[in-house]
């Protein structure tokens, strides 16, 4: 009995979650709200899908009700693959070939009372076909996301292809279910609990800021490595970072590109906001300074000074995050 609960509390608060993080979506007025929609649309299905199956484990359910449930990976499945096409294509606009894709579902809500659900192909039409569909579209799926993955940043790269992960473990559940409706079925739900606590952890603390803030961005991939490697050209031959009051706009400046392009190139390609890029560039030239026989008498304050920081305790505390030793105890060591 206890156990029973147990299940039943797990399963309901991924599936609160999963509708909660839904809802999220549909009114995120920031970033593209296009990709925002199908990523709400298939968590949605797939919650809608889960919360079925949660239900018919405990309440056995009537045959619209089921079929209902069902119905969630017909819009879920598509949903997945257009999410991929307008995160990786922000300017594509979709065409109506593209919603075709929905069709399926919204025949499938108008055949809901003439669906059988009777016999063995009960079991084909709960498990087969959304076993087949959510299948057919995962490969889609990873098929556009390997083709593709050179247009976009790791971190869309990434994120996307850990939802088709986490999506495709779902899938594997659903296999199980053909195989051993009894120990797979309550599985499922309980598995897609972790899984999208998991992905609202990730999503609330890295998606919004890594995926949304460039959303609008006309620098590519290539391009931003390009870039990057300007910006890492410029420092190496100027030397910029040894100005204490050195800015992305100075940076932006010299090589006649906006900020904004400045920031983006550092942050997708060393995982560094500007700062923090401009620091390591200073932590370097001071592991240098106290390395160099010229300076093992000069004090530490010198070292910070000519490498670039304008103050002690700033060069102390950024030297430390760096190398996990203060100035002086590196300079002993």
């Amino acid at each position: 009995m206890l156990t029973t609960g147990l299940i039943l509390i797990l399963a309901s608060l991924g599936l609160a979650q999963g509708l909660f993080l839904s809802f999220y979506l549909f009114t995120l007025k920031k970033g593209d709200v296009k990709s925002n929609i199908f990523l709400a649309l298939f968590l949605l299905g797939l919650t809608i899908r889960i919360g079925k199956s949660v239900l018919n484990y405990y309440i056995p359910l009537e045959n619209w009700q089921n079929n209902i449930g069902i119905s969630g990976i017909l819009f879920a499945a598509p949903s997945l693959w257009l999410y991929g096409i307008t995160l990786f294509e922000k300017k594509r606009t979709l065409s109506v070939k593209d919603y075709l894709h929905f069709v399926p579902f919204v025949l499938f809500l108008f055949l809901i009372p003439f669906v059988p659900r009777n016999g063995n192909f009960e079991s084909f039409w709960n498990y087969g076909i959304v076993v087949f569909c959510l299948l057919f579209y995962l490969i889609l799926s990873w098929t556009y996301l390997y083709k593709n993955r050179v247009k976009v940043s790791k971190n869309i790269f990434f994120w996307y292809r850990n939802i088709l992960i986490g999506t495709t473990l779902v899938l594997i559940h659903y296999i199980g279910n053909l195989f051993d409706f009894t120990m797979y079925y309550i599985r499922g739900p309980i598995f897609y609990s972790f899984l999208i606590y998991a992905f609202s952890y990730i999503f609330l603390n890295r998606h919004k800021f890594n995926l949304q803030k460039y959303s609008n961005s006309n620098l590519d991939k290539n391009n931003s490595r390009d870039l990057f490697l300007e910006i890492k050209k410029l420092f190496e031959t100027e030397q910029l970072f040894l100005d204490d009051q050195l800015t992305l706009l100075v940076v932006s400046k010299k090589l006649n590109r906006r900020t904004r392009e400045i920031s983006q190139a550092i942050n997708e390609n060393t995982q560094q906001n500007f700062y923090d890029f401009v620091n390591q560039q200073r932590i370097e030239k001071a592991e240098q300074l106290f390395n160099d026989s010229e300076y093992k008498s000069e004090k530490i304050a010198t070292i910070a000074y000519e490498s670039g920081f304008g103050n002690v305790t700033s060069f102390n505390v950024a030297f430390k995050k760096k190398t996990g030793l203060t100035p002086s105890a590196y300079r002993k060591g």
